[in-house]
């Protein structure tokens, strides 16, 4: 054996958990607040501004892809660490639930046109929680298939063995 070593074939993050936590909860921090100020663009444009209403089907798509793109970041972001995944994206959910819940008072039909804070909550973690497990599955898939699948042999197996 000279010089050589085994390579590590499974990637090992390094860091700390308590530096991995910080780094979710700065993400979450900043998708809460990406997604607050992308409800609050649209409230504000739809409510406020009265030219954007012949263009609102066209405002309301912009604003839903501007949304959808930033829901997007902590899957992306955490795509090999499910966990982190799951943690930062419901703590920018939750800003965005809380802060949801108070533009209802200010905007009196928005909980009729859209949902209520309670079933918006519900969705986020259904989204996000299926990403964490498919992010989860779908790494333990590609662990599988670098690992032989061999079956077990045990030492009685000989017995059971037709001659």
């Amino acid at each position: 054996m000279t010089g050589t070593s085994i390579p590590d074939s499974i990637p090992v993050d390094r860091r700390s958990p308590a530096a991995q936590s910080s780094t979710a909860l700065r993400t979450g921090l900043t998708l809460g607040a990406a997604l607050i100020v992308v409800m609050l663009g649209a409230l504000f444009t739809a409510n406020r501004i009265p030219g954007s209403e012949r263009y609102a089907l066209e405002r309301n798509a912009a604003f839903c892809a501007l949304f959808v793109a930033f829901m997007f970041i902590p899957i992306v972001r955490y795509l090999n660490r499910p966990m982190q995944m799951f943690i930062s994206s419901m703590i920018g959910w939750a800003m965005f639930v809380v802060a949801y819940d108070i533009a209802g008072m200010f905007y009196q039909n928005l909980f009729q046109v859209l949902r209520a804070p309670f079933e918006a909550l519900v969705e986020g973690a259904v989204i996000y929680g299926v990403a964490a497990v498919g992010s989860w599955v779908g790494s333990m898939c590609l662990h599988a298939r670098h690992a032989p699948i061999t079956p077990r042999r045990r030492r009685t197996d000989h017995l059971h063995q037709q001659p």
